[in-house]
Order: C-alpha cells, then sequence, then structure tokens
C-alpha cells in the first residue's frame, strides 16, 4: 500500500470537496431534501460525493470504494476499502452551526489506518501522514501545498476529565453515562470533529450512545488511533471494528488512554 499517495491523495481530495461544499454555504438556498432514511442531503453533500469519488477511483482503482451519498456502493464485500462521508453533519451545515466535516478513511483488515477530517467553515483539519502518525494542518489549506502540521497526541487525563459530546445528539442515556466519570469541563462539537478534540488532547472521553455509520466514524477513528487514542464497543470495550455487513456501528466510547472505562 503506497500510504504516502493515500494520506497525499485524501487530504487534497478533502480541500476540492470543501471548496464545492463552501459554495453551496454561501447560498440561500442549499438545496435539502430528505433521503429514504428520512435524513437531510444537500447540494453540497452531492457535489463534495462527485469529487471525491471520482478523485479516488481515478487514483486508485483497485481499492473499494464506498461512500454515504451512493447506496450501490454499500454492497461492497472487502478487507480493505476506502469510505467516505462528504458531508459529515448536514444538519449542522444546514443549521450554519459550522461543525461539519469532510471525511476520507481507507480500512484495512476492520481498522480505520489512514483518514483525512477536514472543517472548512472552522478552518481545522486534521490528517494521518505516510507513518501513520495523525497531523493539524495550519495555513491556508491549497491542494498540493501542505501547510505547516503539528503531530498529535492525546493528553494523559487528569483527576477530572474533559468530555466531548454531540450538539445535535446529545441524550439522557448519554448524560447518564457520562455521570459515572469525573467530570470537570465539556467540550460540544458536531460531526467527527468529536474524535479529533480527543486526539488533540482538548477533551479525554467521547462516548456515544446513538446510531452511527461506518462513514460516519472512520476518518476521526483513523486520526484518533494515529494520536495514540482508542475507540471502542460500548457494550464490551472490544475494539470498534469496520466492514460490517450493514456499515452500522454499535455504541462506542472514544477516549485517551488512562482513562477508566466504566460499564455500560
Amino acid at each position: 500500500m503506497n500510504y504516502d499517495l493515500i494520506s497525499t491523495t485524501f487530504r487534497n481530495l478533502a480541500i476540492q470537496a470543501a471548496h464545492e461544499i463552501m459554495e453551496v454555504y454561501g447560498q440561500d438556498d442549499f438545496g435539502v431534501r430528505s433521503k429514504d432514511d428520512a435524513s437531510p442531503v444537500t447540494e453540497a453533500d452531492e457535489r463534495a460525493d462527485k469529487v471525491i469519488s471520482a478523485g479516488i477511483r481515478a487514483t486508485f482503482p483497485d481499492i473499494a470504494l464506498v461512500t454515504e451519498e451512493q447506496s450501490a456502493s454499500h454492497a461492497v464485500d472487502a478487507d480493505t476499502f476506502i469510505i467516505v462521508d462528504p458531508l459529515d453533519g448536514t444538519k449542522e451545515f444546514i443549521n450554519r452551526r459550522g461543525d461539519f466535516t469532510v471525511n476520507i478513511a481507507l480500512v484495512e483488515n476492520g481498522v480505520p489506518t489512514r483518514g483525512v477530517v477536514y472543517a472548512p467553515a472552522r478552518e481545522r483539519m486534521f490528517w494521518t501522514d505516510a507513518s501513520g502518525q495523525s497531523v493539524e494542518e495550519t495555513g491556508a489549506f491549497d491542494v498540493g501545498t501542505v501547510g505547516p502540521t503539528t503531530p498529535m497526541n492525546v493528553a494523559a487525563p487528569g483527576a477530572e476529565l474533559t468530555v466531548v459530546a454531540s450538539k445535535s445528539h446529545r441524550d439522557q442515556a448519554t448524560d447518564d453515562y457520562i455521570a459515572k466519570y469525573p467530570v470537570g469541563a465539556f467540550q460540544s462539537a458536531g460531526s467527527s470533529l468529536k474524535f479529533c478534540l480527543v486526539a488533540t488532547g482538548e477533551a479525554d472521553l467521547y462516548p456515544r450512545v446513538g446510531r452511527t455509520m461506518e462513514w460516519d466514524t472512520a476518518a476521526g477513528h483513523a486520526v484518533l488511533n494515529g494520536a495514540g487514542g482508542s475507540v471502542v464497543r460500548f457494550d464490551d470495550h472490544t475494539p470498534l471494528t469496520y466492514g460490517k455487513t450493514d456499515y452500522a456501528n454499535p455504541f462506542f466510547i472514544a477516549y485517551a488512554p488512562g482513562v477508566d472505562l466504566k460499564p455500560a
């Protein structure tokens, strides 16, 4: 596997997709409609998906592609595949809250090994380099020109934890689980940014007691892995794996090592 090409391509395609997304974000009408599962989709989702899919298929024709916006791709059965959410956090996008991201990840034998999470409205980009180390890039985010990068490493948790939770999906079950921990502060974030806040050391714990799909989590999971963090199932604390038949995730916990995980 050419990981240098993987990392470079993922980064560049995320930037190109973000250009499409932000062009729509500046319009009055996002072209919002409902998919079969009642979740919203916009012109920005479709434009970003078109850019990413074309780039992935041209550069990696021999690697299977799974993308949220193309239902035919959900029948892919492969040990190694690229998985894409061209616009994660569509509700955040529609409500102009800014916490939406472009997610692209490589999955190998059930594990997300490389990925990029780009939040263009927040001007934050996180990706794994060829070695698998996660970095945060700053700068102009130009295609082909990498700006300054800072290696990311999870923080050693203190006596009180910083917990990150969803802006759109916080519920009583989540609050009940968080209450099992000594919490000193909360961070609120949308989309896969929650994984990235744990990866940068800005948070220690992100429990998700709710529905997600693999394309929602793979890129953030890869970034957290590359920063020294972990993601496990909520029920038995075994690793969260990918390539499931329906691409649906169980509940999970993303955390920094050193956090004493509590039972479900």
